[in-house]
């Protein structure tokens, strides 16, 4: 925004986030698990909508915990042309480094950790690369800093709720506002809820889904304006208002 001030240039920014996901009881749980666990860790987390804040309710919190363990515990970091291979590394050291100073924030405010909080053992012919493990935690109050401040790393922090009103209230308690997930099969509550999210973009039983005609963008600190289709066009070209008088 600064360059863009010398000479009034115009500045359409995407800026990151702070995601939420919201997993509500009567989801189809096998889809919301393996959709948080795609938003959460793929691309080792490196996704500026993936999901680092997951809202889960009350009745099934301990099921759903279990099971993102289970999952994250059974991605295979390796080369990414190996069949096996579920995670890859982290683009730089100096990013791993900024992701373990995360992980070790989280360890001493007072997180129990789910799993992962470090880094994998890799064999000899990948150890230098920058790898770290998917992590969740739990326990932590909205007010910890993995909680608030963006990551970009494969982590997650897992925090249960009891009402419509809580969850919301909790997943807009940032300052950013790019995107987030519902998990629900109460279409009714999804369309309610959405509307509530202080986000650019909310996905419903699902993530990622993207048509590229449809507008891409977020609010608050995730920035300002919309691209995509003729939301692009309307940022590149100028409106001209030509008014004949008869």
């Amino acid at each position: 925004m600064k360059a863009g001030a010398e000479g009034i240039r115009p500045v359409s920014l995407e800026l990151g986030g702070k995601n939420a996901a919201l997993v509500f009881a009567d989801c189809d749980f096998d889809v919301a698990i393996d959709t948080v666990t795609r938003s959460a860790f793929e691309n080792c987390g490196q996704v500026c909508l993936g999901t680092e804040r997951v809202y889960v309710e009350r009745p099934i919190f301990d099921k759903f915990v279990k099971a993102l363990k289970t999952k994250a515990e059974a991605m295979k970091p390796g080369r990414p042309e190996a069949p096996a291979t579920k995670i890859g590394p982290l683009v730089s050291h100096e990013h791993r480094s900024k992701v373990l100073s995360y992980y070790k924030k989280a360890k001493d405010e007072g997180a129990t950790i789910v799993t992962g909080g470090g880094v994998p053992d890799m064999p000899a012919a990948l150890k230098d690369g920058a790898w770290v493990q998917p992590t969740s935690w739990t326990g932590l109050p909205e007010t910890a800093s993995v909680v608030r401040e963006e990551i970009f790393g494969p982590c997650c922090h897992i925090q249960p709720f009891d009402t419509e009103e809580e969850a919301v209230r909790m997943a807009n308690d940032t300052p950013y506002g790019l995107a987030t997930s519902i998990y629900t099969s109460d279409i009714a509550r999804a369309n309610r809820l959405a509307v509530q999210i202080e986000v650019g973009l909310c996905w419903i039983n699902s993530w990622f889904l993207r048509d590229l005609r449809t507008a891409f963008g977020g609010s608050k600190q995730s920035g300002i304006g919309r691209e995509g289709g003729v939301h692009s066009l309307e940022f590149y070209t100028e409106l001209r208002n030509v008014m004949i008088k008869y």
